[in-house]
Formats: C-alpha cells, structure tokens, sequence
C-alpha cells in the first residue's frame, strides 16, 4: 500500500473516530434529557439541545414516549453504525480486503443504514401525525431530516456487500485452485 494511500486511510479513521464521539456524545446528551424530562422536568430547557417535551408530557405521555423511544433509537443506531465503520477501519487490510470480516462489517452497516432511514422516516410521519393533531413538534423535524439519504445509502452499501461477498467467493475458488 502507498504512503499516499495509508495517509487517506489513516485520515478516514481520524474522522470516523470524531464522528463516533459526537455521535456518542449526542446519545448520551438525549438520555441526559430523557431522564432530565421525566424527574425534573423544569430544567429540561438549560440541557443538551434543549430538548422540551414537557408540553407533550403533560398532554400525552404515549406521545411523548413515543417520540422519545424514536429519537434515542436512532441517535444510538446512528453510533453504533459509527462503531462498525471504526472496527472495519481498524482490521481491515488493504493488501487482501477480501475476507469474510470485511464482508459481514459491511453487511451489518447496509443493515443498521437502513434501519436507521426506515426508523427516521417512521417517526418523521408519526411526527406529522402528531402535528396534525395540534403537538408542537418543530424542534423534533433535525433528527429524521434525512431518512431519505440513509436509505439510499444503505441501498449502496448493500451493493458494495455483495460485491465484497462474490469477491470472497472468488478469491476462495482461486485459493483452492492453486
């Protein structure tokens, strides 16, 4: 592998791990407030995002967990998904990529990609739903913008899946016929 290459790759790694923290960071943030929400309910507006959802709380508590169980899904899927990506990056080898682990941790990150955009866009129309019925749900719209794009994406990571599954076939018939 060139130098060139190992410094791209090192790079990636470096962001992924950035991604990781904040990801991480913002699930724990929203748990912070979830707990916040529930015992302590007046200082929800000073924490993480201020995330206050009491209105809908003292409305509907279904509602209210409903939309919650949606947000911390996706913001600890959304790192978990980060979590996978910094394994790959830290086993894979460039030289033969080609192996059974690489084909299962790109597997799973097709599988969590479209969890996460089936998940997001299942609790952007709950969202609208609850709109309709008069909830105030606009600082809630940031965390399923783009369910869209996670699906795609998952589309195309599922693709280079399978490319990386008839890859491993292949080098597996070669290994054999040498």
């Amino acid at each position: 592998m060139s130098t060139k290459n190992n410094f791209v790759f090192n790079g990636l790694l470096v962001i992924a791990w950035v991604i990781f923290v904040g990801l991480s960071i913002e699930a724990g943030g929203l748990v912070v407030n979830f707990i916040f929400s529930l015992f302590k309910p007046e200082f929800v507006q000073n924490l993480y995002q201020k995330l206050d959802l009491s209105e809908m709380y003292n409305r509907s508590k279904w509602a209210f967990f409903v939309m919650y169980t949606f947000i911390l899904s996706i913001a600890v899927l959304k790192a978990y998904l980060f979590c996978i990506v910094i394994r790959l990056l830290h086993k894979i080898n460039l030289s033969k990529p080609f192996t059974s682990f690489v084909s299962e941790q790109i597997s799973k990150m097709s599988h969590y990609t479209f969890s996460i955009g089936i998940l997001s866009y299942v609790a952007r129309q709950t969202a609208k739903n609850l709109q309709h019925r008069g909830y105030a749900i606009d600082n809630l719209n940031q965390f399923w913008v783009d369910s869209e794009a996670f699906i795609l994406m998952a589309a195309v990571i599922y693709v280079i899946a399978t490319i990386f599954a008839k890859g491993i076939e292949i080098q597996n018939e070669n290994d054999l016929t040498v």
